[in-house]
């Protein structure tokens, strides 16, 4: 218990320090956030009235701390305030953006899957085989190839040289299958190289010869043993790759020209919109905690003697 409570404190310590730190670097950024609201706002060069009256209506006339305070008392309520261009709800907005992104996160993740697993049983089946070999290039090429420049690959081949698949926008369900796949690939590429890894390692075990010497089948053996040591650095890749992808997401938005949280923190940055900026960092915090605090939980489940050492 002592150490599940410990890693909520620590959860909560890394919330606060990242919201902070957000913060800090949007106040002390170079230029003049009340001139860049006013443009994003009006659309031309204010007076400087108008800039005086932008800057007490964001706080940004008051000390650090003081803004700091101001915005992360109802934050901690759930409420993102309101946009500083807009005037409206932050809340409703990223709901809108949320929606596009995480469909795409989602079925990102399940090509990635669908690609890796078949890959990684077929490469240990016989380890240093032809088709390991193959599994291990066709992954290291996937790592290796930035998602911004496999997007450009896609976008070239299938919607410009063969004309199957539009390449911008989010009309249509056919839209997402090219960024579905840019993100699907290159989480493809990291699990299969961890699971295989996994897998070969739990298959050398040195205690598996004498469980099939007592005649335990080869299934239970892969169910009972094999199975639980390999989970560990699946699940380690797997919820990393699960956070990443709400990044990756971001990304392949802005490259195929898709509504989503990429579009929508783009947007926010250029007109030094403070509360959406800080609002898709918080997410992607909470995110990335939440994710991490689960892998935990589940490392104690497989496998309690973690949690003993921790205590």
């Amino acid at each position: 218990m002592a150490s599940v409570l410990a890693l909520f404190l620590r959860a909560s310590v890394v919330l606060v320090c990242t919201a902070l730190a957000t913060f800090s670097l949007l106040w002390h950024a170079p230029g003049d956030p009340a001139l860049a609201v006013a443009i994003a706002r009006y659309q031309a060069v204010v007076p400087d009235a108008v800039l005086d009256q932008i800057r007490t209506e964001a706080g940004f006339n008051t000390g650090f701390w003081t803004a700091f305070a101001s915005w992360l008392r109802p934050l901690l309520q759930g409420d993102f305030g309101q946009s500083a261009v807009t005037g409206r709800d932050v809340w409703p907005e990223l709901v809108t953006a949320i929606g596009y992104t995480v469909p795409l996160a989602v079925l990102g993740l399940l090509i990635g899957l669908f690609f890796s697993i078949p890959l990684a049983l077929l490469a240990t089946k016989k380890p240093g085989g032809w088709l390991d070999r193959l599994a291990v290039a066709l992954a290291s090429i996937g790592a290796a190839i930035p998602a911004y420049w496999l997007g450009l690959l896609l976008i070239l081949l299938f919607a410009v040289q063969l004309g199957w698949l539009p390449a911008m926008g989010a009309r249509t369900s056919a839209h997402v299958i090219l960024p579905a796949l840019t993100l699907g690939l290159g989480v493809a590429a990291s699990l299969t190289r961890i699971l295989r890894s996994g897998l070969l390692e739990a298959r050398g075990q040195s205690f598996l010869p004498a469980f099939r010497r007592r005649g335990i089948s080869r299934r239970a053996l892969e169910r009972d043993h094999v199975a639980p040591h390999a989970a560990i650095p699946v699940i380690t890749v797997f919820g990393l790759e699960l956070a990443f992808l709400l990044e990756g997401a971001v990304m392949v938005e802005v490259i195929f020209a898709r509504p989503g949280l990429g579009t929508f923190l783009v947007s926010a940055i250029e007109a030094r919109d403070f509360p959406k900026v800080q609002a898709v960092v918080i997410l992607t915090a909470v995110l990335f905690v939440t994710v991490n605090l689960l892998i935990d939980l589940l490392y104690r489940a497989i496998d309690p003697r973690i949690g003993e050492r921790d205590a």
